[in-house]
This record gives structure tokens, C-alpha cells and sequence, in this order.
């Protein structure tokens, strides 16, 4: 059955878009997307989380374009983008996934991108992960353009992410692009063989869940917030941050960080 399956092993989360053969995203796959990510930014236990797609063919290969659209008039399709989703049923399209994209989270979550990346999936490979490491096998891309459905580059702010040619070059051509190339544009952190991917990844979620969670809190949000200030205002938060989280903290290296050299001369 199609949905978004969500498994907690220690501090590490794992969400799976889980709708094979390709993991394309359906209303209600928006919505139960929704429901994880609430979990997951809540939980206290939860440190990290890895963002896949199940089985080895693709992450997602975007949105079900066999949802059926019901016909509405105008009137009706203007209210329901301006209402929120959880006014109207899920299961139909537009639905969850403007509240997915646009919901705060200051946890971080790696993405192992294991096939194809396209559309709905790409949006969320770039809006949902902070760090990302691709199969060998993989592709990614936004063909939509071909079909003039733009606008990918202003929801995502493309252009903040990667430098402008890049981003220019992905929205405006609409050509699939090799997990290689990926890197090369640094849309990605780096590749892994397939039977390597989780593993690659798992070992990034475990490095980050061993940093205090306080300070990997603050840095997640001075780093989200400081990209839409101004660079003394960016500063004045950071520094607020910093000082907070340092009157509450220990002032000892975690266990997990401490050098043979430190060790020995305790």
C-alpha cells in the first residue's frame, strides 16, 4: 500500500516515500508527508532523519500526473489556493504540499537520493534535506518547463542554493542531469555506489545526531534565518543564539568528539 513509512532507531529517523514503481507523490502521500514531518520536528528523541524513496529505481519521480483534476470554476479553484489545506479533502490536487514546503524545521534531515529525482520530488529533495548524497545510478532534473509549468525556481529560491548559471541551467533547459553533474553544481554532497547509499547516509545522520542537539538546533535556524537578513542583522541573531545555547551548555567536548590526545592527558 502507498504512503510514507516512518521508522525511528535511536536518534535517527527514516522517511521513505514508499509508492513504487516510481514513489510518485499522490494528494494523499502530500498529506501523509505532512504528518510525519510534524512527528519528526516534535520528537524530542529524534536528532536527525534521512529522506529516501524505496526500492532502487527512484526517490520520487514526482507528482502522480494520473490524479484525476475535478473540473471547478474559477471562483472555486481561487478559493481553494487561498484557503488552507486542511479546509478542503486531501485527495485531490492542490493539496499538502505548499504546507510541506512551508513549514519551519530546524532538524536536519540527509537525503539519499537513490534513482530518479524529478518534479515534486526534486522540490523536495532541495526544500526538505541539508545534506544529500546520490547513488551513481541516479538522475535529477525539472522537466516540467517543457510542459510550461514553471515557478520551481522562485518556490525553492534556487538561486540562493546554487549559483545562478546552474540554477538557470536545470530550470530553463528541463534536461535530466547525472548524479555526477549533480555534484558538479553542488546540488548534491557527493555519491555513493548503490548498495553503499544508506549506509553513506546513515553515517552522516549518526555524526550529526552526536553533536549536542542544542547547538545543532541554533545553527540550523541563525543559518535559515540569516540567508533573509541583512549581514548585521544576521550577525546580532547569530550572536543572541550562540549566547543563549553557551549559558545552558556544558562546556565539555561530547564523548564522541574526544581525541586519543585528550583522553590521555585527562
Amino acid at each position: 500500500m502507498a504512503g510514507i513509512d516512518y521508522e525511528i532507531s535511536g536518534a535517527i529517523a527514516t522517511i521513505t516515500v514508499n509508492n513504487p514503481p516510481l514513489n510518485v507523490f499522490t494528494p494523499t502521500l502530500h498529506h501523509d508527508l505532512f504528518d510525519v514531518l510534524q512527528d519528526f520536528n516534535t520528537n524530542p528523541e529524534v536528532r536527525c532523519g534521512i529522506l529516501t524513496g524505496a526500492g532502487d529505481r527512484a526517490f520520487s519521480a514526482g507528482d502522480d500526473i494520473k490524479s484525476e483534476r475535478p473540473e471547478r470554476t474559477r471562483l472555486e479553484v481561487v478559493e481553494r489556493h487561498l484557503s488552507p489545506s486542511h479546509a478542503f479533502d486531501s485527495d485531490e490536487y492542490p493539496g499538502w504540499e505548499h504546507e510541506v514546503l512551508a513549514m519551519p524545521r530546524y532538524k536536519p534531515i540527509v537525503a539519499a537520493v537513490n534513482g530518479y529525482c524529478f518534479g515534486q520530488g526534486f522540490l523536495y529533495l532541495m526544500a526538505l534535506t541539508d545534506v544529500r548524497y546520490a547513488s551513481t545510478t541516479a538522475q535529477l532534473g525539472m522537466p516540467e518547463i517543457a510542459y510550461g509549468m514553471g515557478g520551481a525556481g522562485g518556490a525553492l529560491s534556487l538561486g540562493k542554493l546554487i549559483p545562478h548559471a546552474a540554477a538557470m541551467e536545470l530550470l530553463l533547459l528541463g534536461e535530466k542531469i547525472d548524479a555526477a553533474k549533480a555534484e558538479r553544481m553542488f546540488l548534491i554532497n557527493g555519491t555513493a555506489e548503490p548498495g553503499e547509499l544508506m549506509a553513506t547516509a546513515m553515517a552522516a545522520a549518526e555524526r550529526i545526531a552526536s553533536h549536542p542537539p542544542l547547538g545543532v538546533r541554533v545553527e540550523m535556524e541563525s543559518y535559515q534565518r540569516g540567508l533573509d537578513l541583512s549581514r548585521a542583522d544576521s550577525l546580532a541573531l547569530a550572536g543572541h543564539m550562540y549566547r543563549m545555547a553557551r549559558s545552558v551548555q556544558s562546556t565539555e567536548p561530547p564523548l564522541a568528539q574526544t581525541t586519543d590526545t585528550e583522553k590521555g592527558s585527562s
